[in-house]
């Protein structure tokens, strides 16, 4: 994992060669000045996500992860908040990931999950787009949360505000040094 300090706004593109390799990748990054997702302090919107239950069992309406991630869907981000859980959500669509960085984030919530099984923190997976189709646009979850692109990580305490956030993938360590430091011991 590595850390970029961009100081100022604009369109960039990026090199990265492992060392003692000859594969390299590129991509492109748009930073703006602010994003529109919810800031850090904000309160979390109390969106009546879809669960196990609210799917009526087909999985595969609300989740691109393969197994479907049943430990992710058993709880709404509505219902956490009503129940002054803290929470993880991640706002990720594995399957159609548009910028191969997403994928992987719904495995990182589910170890993260299991690291911490016995805590009360809640993790929560949303596939942001309608119909599972990124054609279609982002539906009205990752709308009601002013998504500009996926995935997104949102760490929400028990009083309902978000303490921390991730725009973009995060690694095990730093998702688990995250709850830990701001959802662990509130």
């Amino acid at each position: 994992m590595s850390h970029l300090n961009i100081s100022r706004p604009g369109s960039y593109s990026i090199l990265v060669r492992p060392v003692n390799s000859r594969v390299a990748a590129i991509d492109h990054l748009l930073i703006g000045k602010t994003t529109k997702a919810p800031k850090v302090g904000a309160r979390a919107f109390p969106s009546p996500t879809p669960t196990i239950a609210s799917s009526g069992g087909d999985l595969h309406q609300i989740t691109t992860h393969v197994p479907p991630d049943t430990a992710l869907l058993r709880y709404s981000v509505a219902a956490s908040l009503a129940a002054h859980a803290p929470f993880v959500l991640a706002f990720a669509s594995p399957a159609i990931c548009l910028n191969r960085t997403c994928g992987p984030v719904v495995d990182v919530v589910e170890a993260v999950r299991r690291e911490l099984h016995n805590s009360r923190i809640r993790f929560i997976h949303v596939e942001p787009f309608v119909n599972n189709n990124p054609g279609l646009g982002f539906n009205r979850f990752a709308r009601q949360w002013r998504l500009p692109s996926e995935p997104f990580l949102f760490l929400v305490g028990a009083d309902g505000k978000i303490k921390a956030k991730f725009e973009g993938s995060a690694s095990i360590g730093e998702l688990a040094r995250a709850v830990s430091t701001y959802l662990a011991h509130p």
